[in-house]
């Protein structure tokens, strides 16, 4: 009895390694007798293990460590000659390992392949550590397609971040890389009938190649939506393209119908199109896997209960067919009940594309937060998880790193805990400088799909106290606290801009460590503001009030010249907790100094004060940006839904001179249907002459206006994606 219980004792799913060993993901089960000194020498016995494995091995055993001598490693799988009592410990689960350690002899046992190559990368972890574990590891994931689709707006990967990337995959035992980037012409419209040219081949294949050696499947993705003809010579001319994809390697693949209007969200010439390519192909070529589909309608918010649009994809398309889901709404968390509602419509298990880290409605700040909020009891209901990520790779890693620990061990899963592992993965000797960092860079700011995360969780209580204080002219108990932050702050970016850690991360985390810089900086100089106005030093203040100022100018010039995407440009850092802290404490204080002193400086108001205008549903949470003197509204990255009489534009904060307007949709014939007006009061509307040039949309308008919108006049729905609509005031 007493053995039983010590054994359930050491049986462990979060802990039980050294506190300098790093396991991502947890394994689901260990049992740890006792830890020894690492050993150093090998000797190495391979039975059955794939090219994959093999490479991976002879990057730890070398001729300076293996030998005749030493610990015995034996690495196999389950079809293998191995005692009894092992075999029946392996997991039944596909990708499972098991992993024995005693009497100088170390057995690792796979399921499968995949699962012997887990098996080695848990075993090399363990090697690096200062102590090894004596015992069994018994391992195998939670979701059996774990991984990243790279399916985001902007500037695609490089080749280079794409190898860096599916390399990180292996390491961490994620299997699956979808390859999806919306501005690859040959993977969307209009090229997605026509061969990569030779160069572009070339680095697929290439691509294609490492992930094998990473045991990572490459799903090609094609997007062919926008303009396919439900005919016979554009089916012929998918299937053309997967077998030219099938030559470079590739036998995993997806049908993306996301963000299209048109015939081609058809359901049933969808469906057809699928179980067309299953049985013309993925049944003949036998080594290919099931495919994946995204639909039109890919969340609930945009699903019509009257359409049936999922039901019939649910009924038409072959069961082996996964489909993919975003959750309730576009960016969402995935709990137990989106997994009953969606896998009822479809008749199968979601495969869960989930919006995070990805920023491209976000553009001007980086999430850099931990990877949380997802139901830890939805591995039974799922077909496949990946995430989508920033056009940022490098940085897109933390997030990455907490995926590959909640897909894999749901139940164990402590997302801060995870988070800190993976900032010491991605930057060694200078993780606690990036946390500082990372900590105030994780939330997304106001954006329509009203998605947030929590920044600055450990100062946001004191950053409230002290304004509270302030605002309340009582003593500030936490001041050296709150200075203590804006100097490491300060000091954490000046170790990061000058680490030699990581310098791929560097380069895109760039900009906003500048910026972090400044703001830190900003901080420290309100600070001196406030002990300056309680000593009534006018002129300390007064040089703090300027040194302030002159940090904002710093700032703004950044913000208008760093990460100039056409959708949200500019560098935005701490904007949740640090930022409010110091712009709201700026204009206390300097309002306090002014009825003090009887001194009138200047305090800016540092907003936009015009709004958005529109009755469409799926807009109303858009954001809308003043730079300058131009007003912008930020472009939601899917095709708007136009019902008669709708409109979307601008309600201006006063009657305002606007000199100009333009505004760009496709498709351009959308055009004829849509009408551009002003009004002064919302009652009267007229009419502004528009002149198209190049598919954009110019109007002159020189006169006081305060609404100003663009209509749907037509009897019909009308489909369009909006590329961008601004008006210069005057």
């Amino acid at each position: 009895m007493k053995i039983s219980l010590t054994r359930l004792f050491l049986m462990m799913t979060c802990f039980g390694f050294a506190q300098n060993t790093t396991i991502n993901p947890t394994p689901q089960q260990t049992v740890i007798s006792n830890y020894i000194d690492t050993p150093t020498h090998f000797k190495l016995k391979l039975k059955n293990v794939d090219q994959a494995t093999q490479n991976l091995l002879s990057e730890f055993f070398n001729e300076d460590n293996t030998s005749n001598k030493g610990f015995t490693v034996t690495v196999g799988d389950i079809n293998d000659r191995f005692h009894r009592k092992f075999l029946k410990k392996v997991p039944q689960h596909p990708e499972g390992y098991f992993i024995n350690s005693s009497n100088k002899k170390i057995t690792v046992i796979g399921r499968d392949a995949r699962g012997t190559y887990y098996g080695v990368r848990t075993l090399i972890a363990l090697l690096a550590s200062d102590e090894f574990p004596q015992g069994e590891i018994i391992d195998f994931p939670d979701v059996t397609a774990r991984g990243v689709v790279e399916g985001f707006y902007g500037t695609p990967w490089s080749f280079e971040h794409r190898m860096r990337q599916i390399d990180f995959y292996g390491q961490n035992k994620l299997n699956t890389y979808i390859y999806g980037p919306k501005d690859d012409p040959y993977h969307s419209s209009p090229n997605w009938r026509k061969p990569y040219p030779e160069d572009e081949a070339v680095q697929l294949k290439k691509l294609i190649d490492r992930a094998a050696s990473n045991h990572v499947d490459f799903v090609w993705a094609v997007h062919p939506g926008k303009d396919i003809q439900w005919n016979d010579e554009d089916r012929n001319a998918l299937l053309h393209k997967f077998e030219l994809m099938y030559d470079l390697g590739i036998r995993s693949y997806a049908v993306f119908f996301d963000d299209i209007s048109g015939e081609g969200t058809n359901p049933t010439q969808q469906a057809g199109l699928l179980n067309f390519l299953h049985n013309k192909f993925v049944t003949v070529k036998k080594d290919v896997k099931p495919l994946i589909m995204c639909p039109t309608e890919y969340n609930k918010g945009w699903s019509k209960p009257d359409g049936g649009y999922l039901e019939t994809l649910g009924k038409e398309l072959d069961p082996s067919i996964r489909m993919m889901w975003t959750g309730n709404t576009v960016v969402s968390d995935i709990d137990q009940e989106t997994m009953d509602w969606i896998n009822a419509k479809i008749q199968r298990k979601a495969f869960i594309w989930w919006n995070f880290p990805v920023s491209d409605y976000v553009r001007n700040h980086l999430l850099l937060g931990p990877a949380y909020g997802n139901g830890k009891d939805i591995a039974d209901d799922v077909s496949g998880f990946v995430a989508n990520p920033m056009e940022h790779a490098e940085a897109s890693k933390i997030a990455i790193y907490g995926v590959a620990d909640y897909t894999w061990n749901m139940s164990a899963y402590q997302p801060e805990k995870n988070w800190l592992s993976a900032l010491k993965v991605v930057m060694p000797e200078s993780y606690k400088a990036l946390e500082i960092f990372a900590s105030h860079n994780s939330d997304l700011g106001p954006n329509g799909h009203k998605y947030r995360r929590s920044e600055s969780v450990s100062f946001a209580p004191q950053a409230d106290a002290f304004l509270r204080d302030l605002e309340a002219n009582q003593q500030i108990d936490n001041f050296e606290t709150v200075q203590k932050e804006f100097q490491a702050m300060v000091e954490a970016s000046y170790i990061l801009l000058n680490s030699k850690d990581n310098p791929v991360l560097l380069d895109e985390i760039r900009p906003w460590l500048k910026q972090f810089q400044l703001l830190g900086q900003s901080g420290l100089a309100m600070l001196n503001m406030y002990t300056a106005l309680q000593e009534k030093q006018t002129d300390d203040f007064e040089r703090s009030y300027q040194a302030l100022k002159a940090i904002k100018a710093k700032m703004y010039a950044i913000d208008r010249t760093e990460n100039q995407n056409p959708y949200q440009p500019g560098v935005k850092t701490g904007t949740l907790v640090v930022s409010p802290l110091i712009d709201k404490g700026f204009a206390y204080l300097t309002n306090a100094y002014n009825q003090t002193f009887d001194k009138h400086l200047e305090v800016e108001a540092n907003y936009n004060p015009h709004q958005l205008l529109t009755n469409i549903a799926q807009l109303q949470n858009q954001q809308v940006t003043l730079q300058e003197r131009t007003l912008a509204l930020n472009p939601p990255l899917e095709v708007i839904r136009l019902e008669p009489q709708s409109y979307f534009g601008f309600e201006l904060q006063d009657v305002t001179q606007a000199k100009t307007i333009a505004y760009k949709l496709s498709p351009a014939a959308v055009y004829e249907h849509l009408v551009l007006e002003v009004s002064s009061d919302g009652a009267e509307w007229t009419s502004i002459k528009t002149e198209a040039k190049e598919d954009t949309v110019n109007a002159s308008v020189n006169s006081e206006v305060k609404f100003i919108r663009l209509m749907n006049i037509s009897t019909e729905i009308e489909e369009a994606k909006l590329e961008h609509f601004t008006v210069m005031l005057k």
